[in-house]
């Protein structure tokens, strides 16, 4: 026999002895004046072997052509070939010029993790000493230096993202271990403003109800029970900030009608590989990426049914028309799904 946590219901009275996400949904669209439509995000490609000064590169093509944000992949640290200074000072370059270019408010997770809380508070004031408006840490860090993580950048003003890193040795298994809704709780409480949770179209594994519960649980002022979304409890969230869900791994720019569908406005989409694999280049690919989402935002405004499976496809091919990357974007990943069957099953 085995057991697992599916969802628990936190009293309003414990909830309120927590300081919740560190800076939240509202203030974190005011700080970037990006308001009514995703933020767009993506993941430096190749995670490992760049040198700093190519990272730099990176984290400045994707932002001019278009990204609000780049990040460092979750096992990008401080290795031999690239120290964490060197990267973290590369970055802010890349960040100032992209920012400078474009008018517009930009940055890149500088990966904090470490192995020791000194450590990660060290890189944390550097990050903040040389102009970083977000950290990033790993879930594998543990409950105790995520909420000191969260606490540091409450009072440093400093968004937190937390890549999920680890999260399948417990939440993967169908029989035993807990499920990533209550991770998703528990990161609420502990005062990350960033999540992975899933991206209903992707390569990680998910169907849409069960994401949406997750997105519902992370950005919800009050839930209510929801079976079909995976809640089983009434639950009031005590005034806690809303944490931001990201949405990564294996989407393109094709995708982007049932993107914006399933995931709503509050949501970073992320699209490492379906920025950095445009064949013309990282610029392109976060352009084709940003012209695809704008099209579509602005066509589900006007009140079409983008969902649909003549209208969404229509809209990217009409965007396309004007905007060569988009169109490369298209050819190159059509309508391209990962969607693997889980082999990990019960039986």
């Amino acid at each position: 026999s085995a057991l697992r946590l599916e969802d628990m219901r936190i009293p309003h009275s414990y909830l309120k002895t927590f300081q919740g996400p560190a800076t939240g949904v509202v203030v974190e669209r005011e700080r970037l004046n990006k308001y009514g439509t995703p933020l767009l995000g993506a993941t430096v490609k190749p995670k490992l072997g760049l040198s700093g000064k190519n990272y730099g590169r990176v984290i400045y093509e994707g932002l001019k052509g278009g990204l609000d944000f780049l990040k460092d992949d979750e096992n990008i640290n401080s290795q031999p070939f690239m120290r964490w200074r060197e990267r973290f000072l590369n970055c802010m370059e890349g960040i100032n010029r992209a920012s400078a270019a474009t008018g517009e408010v930009k940055g890149s997770y500088l990966n904090i993790t470490a192995a020791t809380m000194d450590e990660v508070i060290k890189r944390a004031e550097y990050a903040k000493e040389v102009g970083s408006v977000i950290v990033m840490i790993d879930l594998v860090m543990g409950y105790t230096a995520i909420q000191t993580a969260a606490i540091w950048s409450r009072e440093n003003d400093m968004l937190l993202h937390l890549h999920r890193a680890g999260n399948s040795t417990y939440a993967r298994q169908k029989n035993h271990g807990i499920n990533f809704r209550v991770i998703c709780k528990w990161m609420r409480m502990s005062g990350v403003d960033h999540i992975h949770a899933g991206t209903s179209v992707g390569k990680l594994e998910g169907d849409p109800l069960m994401i949406k519960g997750f997105y519902t649980t992370l950005l919800a002022t009050e839930l209510k029970v929801n079976l079909p979304y995976g809640i089983f409890f009434d639950m009031d969230w005590a005034s806690l900030r809303k944490c931001l869900p990201v949405a990564s791994g294996g989407i393109h720019c094709g995708q982007m009608h049932q993107l914006i569908t399933y995931l709503g406005d509050d949501v970073v989409l992320q699209f490492g590989g379906g920025t950095i694999g445009h064949p013309d280049g990282i610029q392109a690919g976060a352009t084709a990426n940003r012209v695809a989402l704008e099209a579509m935002v602005l066509a589900r405004n006007e009140g079409q049914d983008v969902f649909s499976n003549e209208v969404g496809p229509k809209i990217l091919r009409d965007a396309a028309k004007t905007c060569g990357p988009l169109q490369t974007a298209l050819d190159l990943w059509k309508d391209i799904s990962f969607n693997y069957s889980s082999t990990d099953t019960a039986d």
